[in-house]
């Protein structure tokens, strides 16, 4: 890959599972990290989240593990544990999702590890703060939507109280864990020593939620409930065209609101003191809605489509989810056959790059690390005949 890599030379060693500590560690692999993933003999659960090409591959680790090195680990032995040792003083980076109580016993706290590399750059992620009630408290991404109020916001919004189709909370927290490696390193650059830090989901949800939905609600007094009005009007959502196309537009500014209406030929409204300013719009926003759905509805959808574009307005037809996934573009994988490449969150990676190194099977780099950390041939033989590491399988 010859693109930007600021994270080249970098060593991760990643001790996380499922989706939000993965995808952190994603970003910070197609970034240029070396991250070598800490791994059970059943593998990591994201293995197991639907069919792929492998028993031990699903169509989600082809992209989440890309760019990564696997090496199954028995933790518990001596021998296990004084590997994870040699890996920890090789790495720059150490990230782990484990519950503080699950970090205790595997004795990979800061004080576990910190004696060991002393400026290691170390980050947990957790559910929630390591000083609250729920501290060690099993946290996964629909349990965090209903403590954050992201369920509450449907049932606002006049749906059923369900969570977002979509591991939201995993994946945005995943983001800040990538985001507070790289402030580590960065603090590490310039100070020469290493960071502690916990992440806690509950926390990242609610700042990720309340930038807009804290709205009146952030002053005291308060001017009203949480929430976004216009967000959270049940006349929010794609409208319906003439020929039974749905098309998102937003036509919340003054200019959008003047050219959608001159388009469907309302031109009264333009003078309407409900819809004149901007709070106006915003206290009457399920009426302004209902108005632009009359409109689309005397329209196409290229009619609707090209008069919107045409004038200005923020418009796309919507998309169905399998025509996004089959738009991405495909690579073959060594032994794994054909698939699709999801973009990278790092900066300056082209939506086609090829991964520098293919999602590895269960275990299927152990000898490779196990040779840099001064390991022989032999000696590797004897780990994986006594269970110490896992064997690779093909």
């Amino acid at each position: 890959m010859s693109h930007y890599q600021p994270l080249a030379g970098v060593k991760v060693l990643d001790l996380t599972a499922v989706i939000m500590g993965p995808f952190g560690t994603q970003i910070l692999a197609d970034m240029g990290a070396d991250v070598t993933v800490v791994e059970t003999t059943v593998g990591d659960a994201n293995r197991h989240m639907g069919r792929g090409p492998h028993p031990d591959v699903s169509g989600v680790t082809l992209n989440l593990m890309r760019n990564k090195r696997s090496i199954v680990l028995d933790l518990r032995s001596d021998e296990g544990r004084a590997i994870f040792e040699k890996l920890v003083v090789e790495s720059d980076v150490f990230v782990t999702n484990l519950r503080p109580g699950s970090r205790e016993r595997a004795r990979v706290t800061p004080a576990d590890l910190r004696p060991l590399r002393p400026d290691l750059v170390w980050v947990a992620a957790a559910g929630y703060d390591p000083n609250s009630e729920h501290a060690d408290a099993a946290a996964y991404d629909d349990i965090i939507q209903a403590a954050t109020g992201f369920v509450d916001t449907n049932e606002r919004a006049g749906l059923p109280p369900v969570m977002a189709p979509i591991l939201i909370a995993d994946k945005v927290s995943g983001m800040a864990l990538a985001q507070a490696v790289l402030a580590g390193l960065f603090h590490r650059e310039r100070t020469g020593e290493g960071t502690d830090t916990v992440l806690a989901m509950y926390d990242m949800m609610r700042a990720f939620l309340l930038v807009e939905h804290g709205a009146e609600a952030i002053p005291e007094p308060q001017f009203s409930r949480a929430g976004y009005p216009r967000l959270l009007s049940p006349e929010r959502r794609p409208l319906r065209t003439s020929d039974g196309g749905l098309v998102a537009i937003l036509a919340y500014e003054r200019h959008h609101f003047e050219a959608l209406i001159r388009i469907g030929g309302r031109v009264e409204m333009l003078d309407d003191d409900r819809f004149v300013s901007r709070i106006g719009r915003l206290n009457n926003i399920d009426e302004l809605y209902r108005e632009y759905q009359r409109i689309a509805g005397e329209l196409t959808t290229s009619e609707f489509v090209n008069e919107c574009a045409s004038a200005g307005v923020p418009v796309h037809e919507v998309v169905s989810l399998d025509d996004v996934t089959n738009s991405l573009p495909m690579t073959e994988h060594p032994r794994l056959g054909r698939y699709r490449i999801t973009p990278s969150l790092a900066p300056g990676v082209p939506t086609d790059a090829e991964p520098r190194r293919f999602a590895p099977l269960l275990g299927e780099n152990g000898r490779e690390v196990l040779s840099e950390l001064g390991y022989s041939e032999e000696e590797i033989d004897e780990l994986e005949n006594s269970g110490v590491v896992g064997r690779y399988r093909s």
